[in-house]
């Protein structure tokens, strides 16, 4: 799928291209499963939010699938391994990627955000990037780990430094990267607190681990989340939303807690009392984008523990239209994922 323009659907068509050819570092894969973000939808309407994002250009950030060539340098996988990979690529020369930093790479290459992506049948990635799956878990289930565990856990753990025994309060509970924060959390001993917007979407918080579940806009929820934690209050509260959300991850927050800002959705602009962070000491931290460290950790974990996201529709690659209809939706509950 080929986008040539920004708008809707239309500016997105299936198309013949060249089959990518490997460099000395390089595989290329054939894909069995790609999942879809919002960072799809959002470079459709444009402009483009990734540096060094052209058209015409392959969406398609996360993806499973079988290796089908490797470039003359690689041997840590061969033709015939079920893998995903870090759709972060980096340059793979520059001070960041060279301490595994790939995020803020000076001119950066991600898979699907300014580099082809995986709705196609055939993608390249980096060698280095490259995590294997085992026979155990089915790729249907393996694509729903990239991007939503690795940025949930360089938050929850990198970040945050969640332990067991502490509690966590999760904002948008059913999205995909609080399902797998949720998840993690639950993994390190730690009590969860999840917020949800609908029966459904807190049945699926609870589903993954949380402990409470509490709808949006409760006017007793920081009263309840003092309660529920013998009047402490949280540790750390993970918060993806933004201006809405922003007085209750606050106020649910115990002394010297932290909060993980991690988006901006409902707004960018906030406002609060220097002598109430100071005085509670409270931090406020900013999560940043996951290292290539925080990647095979988290994808590690998962693989180890069976760990991955619900799916929540699955389209062939020609009703991509019908597939990001699903996802603007925000009705959804896991990964939307296109079969190429």
């Amino acid at each position: 799928m080929v986008q040539t323009d920004f708008g809707g659907p239309e500016a997105v068509f299936l198309q013949d291209v060249p089959e990518p050819a490997c460099g000395p570092r390089d595989v290329v894969v054939e894909v069995a499963y790609c999942g879809l973000n919002r960072l799809d939808l959002l470079q459709r309407k444009g402009p483009g939010l990734i540096p060094g994002f052209r058209l015409p250009h392959v969406p398609g950030m996360d993806f499973a699938g079988t290796v089908v060539a490797t470039g003359s340098a690689v041997s840590s996988v061969v033709p015939g391994d079920r893998v995903i990979a870090d759709p972060t690529q980096g340059c793979g020369s520059c001070p960041r990627c060279a301490v595994g930093d790939r995020a803020y790479c000076v001119n950066p290459r991600i898979l699907g955000g300014n580099a082809p992506g995986a709705l196609a049948e055939y993608v390249l990635a980096s060698a280095e990037s490259i995590v294997q799956v085992p026979e155990s878990l089915p790729l249907s289930a393996a694509v729903t780990l990239p991007t939503a565990f690795a940025t949930a856990w360089h938050a929850v753990h990198t970040v945050g430094s969640l332990a067991a025994g502490e509690t966590l309060v999760v904002h948008a509970g059913a999205s995909s990267v609080s399902l797998a924060a949720i998840a993690l959390a639950k993994r390190a001993g730690a009590s969860v607190v999840a917020f949800a917007g609908s029966d459904a979407k807190l049945a699926a918080a609870g589903a993954a681990g949380a402990d409470l579940v509490l709808r949006n806009g409760d006017p007793d929820a920081v009263k309840t989340v003092s309660v529920f934690t013998g009047g402490a209050g949280a540790d750390l509260v993970l918060d993806h939303v933004g201006t809405e959300t922003w007085r209750t991850s606050l106020d649910c927050l115990g002394i010297r807690g932290r909060l993980l800002l991690m988006g901006n959705t409902s707004g960018d602009q906030v406002s609060f009392s220097l002598q109430e962070v100071f005085h509670r000491g409270l931090k406020l931290l900013g999560t940043g984008g996951y290292s290539s460290a925080d990647f095979v950790a988290a994808t590690s974990a998962c693989l180890a523990d069976g760990l991955h996201l619900p799916t929540a529709a699955r389209f062939p690659l020609e009703d991509l239209a019908d597939a990001w209809d699903v996802l603007a939706s925000r009705d959804t509950i896991g990964k939307v994922v296109i079969e190429p």
